[in-house]
């Protein structure tokens, strides 16, 4: 939040959240939120996050690191990208649970009427 206040005061300064080392604290602090949502994910998930993305309080204090450490573009972005990655998986898996028997042609049964 104070480096977007500097920007605004002196937009042709560096952006520091952008620099590597920040970068790689935002990627630190993604990857620690997306896997405490997989280890926590049979808790009831309270939380609310952006782009519809729920998840238990347990990762609470992860996914406040996840926000001070992130663009909020970047965190709107991360959490779209799962949500679409997570339902995709789940598509695919139901898919396979959902597939029945094998249904073969069935022999051609048709007899016209007799006529006589």
């Amino acid at each position: 939040m104070a480096n977007e206040a500097l920007t605004a005061r002196n937009p042709d300064g560096v952006h520091t959240d952008v620099l590597s080392s920040a970068r790689q604290a935002c990627y630190k602090a993604r990857d620690a939120f997306y896997a405490c949502l997989e280890k926590e994910s049979d808790k009831k998930q309270t939380e609310i996050a952006s782009k519809g993305l729920l998840y238990p309080a347990q990762c609470k204090p992860a996914r406040d690191q996840f926000v001070n450490n992130c663009r909020a573009s970047w965190v709107k972005h991360f959490d779209a990208l799962h949500c679409k990655n997570r339902s995709l998986k789940r598509l695919l898996d139901d898919k396979e649970s959902r597939r029945g028997p094998l249904s073969l042609p069935q022999p051609y049964t048709f007899k016209p009427p007799s006529t006589s």
